[in-house]
């Protein structure tokens, strides 16, 4: 029976503690994708044993592999976690504390060689042994950065730490436990962020679209309280006229790319979240598309006074001269009419709505 292996920690770090229940809510959410995205850069094999918190403990039963392998797993699972951090930035809509500081989170990776055994709870393999106690302990350390790779003189095996990169660069570190000195080199891996091309916001509206109608109604309300109200599609059914529920499409957070089915009295519709701008002491946009990128409709909020709003609904068409005329013709008035109820029944739900902390 295998008794010696890899035991493999990538720590999520930098996240901070929330109050109020939504930050609560979608500092968790975050955690998970990220989690998720951890586990799905996995390139060695490695098994999960399990989750404990903002931590996955990976193993593999057999000899320690080779740096070189090792490194690129780092590489892999690190570069991915930013490259989705750096995503959701750029596409998040919610500007909850949780939200915005998930841009600061970082990746640090613990890696040890030892003996340990499995024992079976349902459906996990639970790991059991000395070693597993040494590298949880590791993850406790005095190193001042967060975004490093911690390997232990175990795996070295007498191996020099070197020659993956020019930047990298090792420094020499212990930790001292109840028993004994555990000695181990460790290398800062920020500097992988430079290899991650830049982000490219996806095409998620017509590339030519003509504006066929506009109704706005200016409200007494902050004009984050009104973004607030009418972005979240939980709220969405309780002001929209003909609306009956929203069902997100995605696990993830709502953003720029995240899907939602529309439920109507008169039938159903897949939008995208297409677009969004912020800047809160002007104007606010947001929009959204569907599927087929025939439509849009955009969310204008513009502020007036401190208290003082308007909503713009603007809808956009395809450039196409016949559906323009048909739209004109057969659908106008109908949509003009539930826009405006709509935005009638937003004034009387405003009242109802307590903003987050520092939202």
């Amino acid at each position: 029976m295998e008794n010696k292996g890899l035991i493999f920690i990538p720590d999520i770090s930098g996240f901070t503690r929330f109050m109020h229940e939504i930050e609560i809510q979608h500092g968790r959410q975050i955690i998970q994708e990220l989690l998720e995205t951890i586990v799905n850069a996995n390139q060695m094999g490695l098994e999960i044993s399990e989750i404990e918190g903002d931590a996955i403990l990976f193993f593999k039963f057999g000899e320690a592999p080779e740096l070189e392998t090792l490194y690129r797993q780092v590489e892999k699972m690190f570069c991915d976690f930013h490259q989705y951090i750096i995503a959701y930035d750029n596409r998040r809509f919610c500007q909850c504390k949780s939200c915005i500081s998930a841009v600061n989170l970082t990746l640090k990776v613990v890696a040890h060689y030892g003996e340990f055994t499995t024992y079976q709870v349902k459906n996990f393999r639970k790991l059991i042994g000395k070693d597993i106690i040494v590298a949880h302990q590791l993850l406790k350390n005095d190193i001042d950065q967060h975004e490093y790779w911690l390997v232990t003189q175990n795996l070295l095996n007498g191996q020099k730490p070197d020659g993956f990169t020019e930047w990298m660069q090792w420094y020499p570190g212990s930790k001292t436990t109840e028993n004994e000195q555990i000695p181990f080199q460790y290398t800062q891996i920020g500097p992988l962020k430079d290899s991650i091309p830049p982000y490219t916001p996806p095409l998620l509206e017509p590339r030519e679209k003509v504006q066929v109608l506009l109704v706005a109604r200016e409200y007494d309300a902050n004009i984050k309280k009104v973004f607030f109200t009418s972005g979240h599609l939980e709220l969405r059914s309780r002001w929209q006229d003909g609306l009956k529920s929203i069902e997100e499409l995605d696990h993830f957070l709502p953003g720029i790319g995240s899907r939602h089915r529309c439920i109507r009295e008169d039938g159903e519709t897949v939008m995208y979240a297409s677009g969004f701008s912020y800047d809160p002491e002007t104007r606010i946009v947001f929009s959204e598309s569907d599927e087929k990128l025939t439509s849009t409709l955009h969310f204008v909020l513009e502020k007036l006074a401190e208290n003082r709003t308007r909503l713009s609904l603007e809808y956009y068409l395809k450039r196409d001269p016949l559906k323009q005329l048909a739209f004109r013709l057969f659908k106008k008035d109908k949509m003009e009419e539930e826009f405006r109820k709509s935005l009638a029944n937003l004034e009387q739900l405003l009242p109802e709505i307590t903003l987050p902390i520092d939202f």
